[in-house]
């Protein structure tokens, strides 16, 4: 009985083969003859747009559990350290209140989100992206340049930046420290990375 049910309901074996083998042809033809644009002025499908924010929005959420900030996150220190790297590192594409569209940012696909617009991250979230980076989308992974002490305090900073004005984000840039290759000299988990002395 239950037998027969399965060979009136579903398809057999031989119909399965010959349907995943045309799938299988019809991918290797979409991969070998560049169908899809992946040009950064052509924008996605906004079915594929959504599938791959969707992917990006759950694969942070997930990896940054069990992230813990720092306690002195909103310090004025850690502002301030904050303030100098996002000035060298991130406002050229993240762009800050009162800075005008960039070359480099006008041209990203999909666009840098504007920092300085509120944010629904987490500041775990907010941290992992900075430290790992977001594949096909021009983050790079800072983490591999930078110990996670200083990538704390480009959260703390960034936390800051929804509602900041620009004369507020002109001065903290300004009284920012100095260069953030002196600031990373002297973090300890940089003595062992060449150039770093």
């Amino acid at each position: 009985m239950r037998r027969e049910w399965v060979r009136r309901h579903l398809p057999s074996a031989s119909f399965v083969a010959v349907l995943a083998a045309i799938v299988v042809v019809l991918a290797a033809g979409f991969l070998y003859f560049g169908i899809y644009n992946v040009a950064a002025d052509a924008p996605h499908t906004r079915p594929v747009y959504a599938l791959l924010e969707n992917l990006r929005d759950r694969s942070i959420a997930v990896h940054a559990r069990g992230i813990t900030p720092p306690s002195d996150l909103a310090s004025p220190q850690r502002i301030s350290t904050g303030a100098g790297l996002y000035a060298e590192m991130c406002s050229g594409c993240h762009l800050g209140p009162g800075v005008e569209k960039s070359e480099l940012s006008q041209g990203l696909y999909p666009q840098a989100p504007e920092l300085a617009s509120a944010q629904d991250l987490t500041a775990a979230e907010q941290f992992w992206i900075i430290k790992h980076g977001v594949k096909l989308s021009a983050m790079p992974a800072w983490g591999k340049t930078h110990p996670d002490p200083l990538i704390w305090d480009m959260v703390a900073f960034i936390r800051k930046l929804p509602g900041m004005s620009p004369e507020e984000y002109k001065r903290l840039i300004a009284s920012a420290p100095a260069d953030h290759d002196e600031m990373m000299k002297e973090m300890p988990e940089m003595k062992n990375i060449p150039g770093m002395k």
